[in-house]
């Protein structure tokens, strides 16, 4: 499939009046994750470029992500990436810390679009022209393109940070609930990179301090 009849091109193309504004797409990962921090990135695409395959970071491979991820940083006329710490989460809650990790991205970016996308259904504090869309990542490209940056980033962190809290299986869960890592916390208890807001987490803290 070409650039120009991919959906995902089409859409963009639309958003931005067949390409007379600069348009951003902008994602985050880990929002549900137990430990870790959130990673959000931003992109905007040539108008004549478009990766094979590029599509909603879940709908991909590890490997076809990786892949993904070295075209997209290579071919994108800029992106941005930010990552916001458990402890931010936990101060500010996680939707205050995703929509922040997208608005810190979206700064990173070298050029200012003039429409920023956002997959969801809430707008970061930008003051920029921008439209919320549900299942983003599945609907834009640049959206898309910013999800696979999102997810490959967040991934690393996690597997760098099995190394330093071995245990809990990170190089593998990533941080989410898996069996693994609950398993590990009824042994270990959570560690310094865990989510201490979110309700498993807390409840197994007050439990062993009692």
């Amino acid at each position: 499939m070409s650039a120009a009849q991919s959906p995902l091109v089409i859409y963009d193309q639309e958003q931005s009046g067949q390409r007379r504004h600069i348009l951003a797409g902008t994602d985050e990962a880990g929002r549900g994750c137990w430990a870790g921090p959130v990673v959000a990135a931003a992109v905007i695409l040539p108008d004549d470029w478009f990766p094979e395959g590029l599509d909603d970071s879940k709908k991909l491979s590890a490997k076809r992500r990786e892949a993904l991820c070295g075209e997209i940083r290579t071919g994108a006329l800029c992106w941005g990436a930010c990552a916001v710490s458990p402890g931010e989460i936990d101060r500010i809650n996680i939707l205050q810390a995703s929509l922040l990790a997208m608005r810190r991205s979206v700064l990173k970016l070298k050029s200012v679009p003039e429409l920023v996308l956002i997959d969801g259904t809430q707008i970061p504090e930008l003051d920029l022209p921008a439209k919320a869309i549900v299942k983003g990542d599945g609907t834009s490209a640049a959206i898309a393109a910013a999800s696979i940056l999102a997810k490959v980033f967040r991934d690393r962190i996690m597997v760098s940070y099995d190394r330093i809290f071995p245990g809990y299986g990170f190089a593998q869960n990533k941080g989410y609930g898996a069996a693994v890592h609950q398993e590990a916390l009824k042994k270990l208890g959570p560690c310094a990179i865990h989510r201490f807001s979110y309700k498993p987490i807390a409840e197994l803290d007050q439990g062993r301090l009692f």
